[in-house]
């Protein structure tokens, strides 16, 4: 029997693995350590799934919408990862390192697998299809929910503005105008706090 194909697939799992390592600026909700790509992708999975029912255009494809959630960020085991609140210099640059990334990562997988990922990830970055749309609501939510829970922390380390979390919000606002007021709330809340500094 022919394994080729199998072990082209193994092999991408062996680099996908690679996420665990990948640790992003975002803390965990206990505040306790940085969390890892493949953790923020997970819990992303269940965000999108638990706020479904609250977005602007209805889901017609899950498990589409949770294949490129799983996938999002295998980029950045070669392209690394990047501060939301970076400058728009920084953001270009990382987006550049990120579809080389892609061209990588992806070409590992069978020929029609890595077709089939490579779309699923391009579609994310586009924005435009009900389920990207989904997917950048809970990458955006995900952090500025960690930032408040962890009482601004990484917010007051990085200098982030209220200015900037709500530019960040507006993935939020494309995909659920109640989830979007829901953050700004939150955000005002984290301001009176003393979380998040007003400018």
């Amino acid at each position: 029997m022919d394994f080729s194909r199998l072990e082209r697939q193994l092999e991408f799992l062996r680099e996908a693995d690679k996420a665990k390592s990948v640790f992003r600026n975002t803390l965990l909700l206990d505040a306790s350590r940085r969390e890892n790509d493949a953790e923020h992708s997970w819990h992303m999975a269940i965000c999108a799934i638990l706020f479904a029912e609250y977005l602007d255009e209805p889901i017609t494809n899950m498990n589409r919408l949770l294949q490129m959630i799983m996938l999002h960020d295998v980029v950045e085991i070669y392209a690394g990862d990047t501060l939301a609140y970076a400058n728009a210099a920084d953001k270009a640059a990382q987006s550049d390192r990120e579809k080389d990334a892609a061209d990588k990562i992806f070409a590992i997988l069978p020929e029609d697998q890595g077709k089939e990922f490579r779309s699923l990830w391009d579609e994310f970055e586009s924005r435009i299809t009900p389920e990207a749309k989904c997917a950048h609501l809970a990458d955006a939510f995900m952090p500025v929910y960690h930032n408040y829970m962890t009482k601004g922390k990484k917010w007051r380390e990085f200098r982030v503005t209220k200015d900037k979390v709500l530019l960040r919000c507006q993935e939020i606002k494309k995909g659920s105008d109640s989830l979007y007021k829901f953050m700004c709330s939150l955000i005002d809340d984290a301001v009176q706090k003393g979380y998040l500094p007003a400018e």
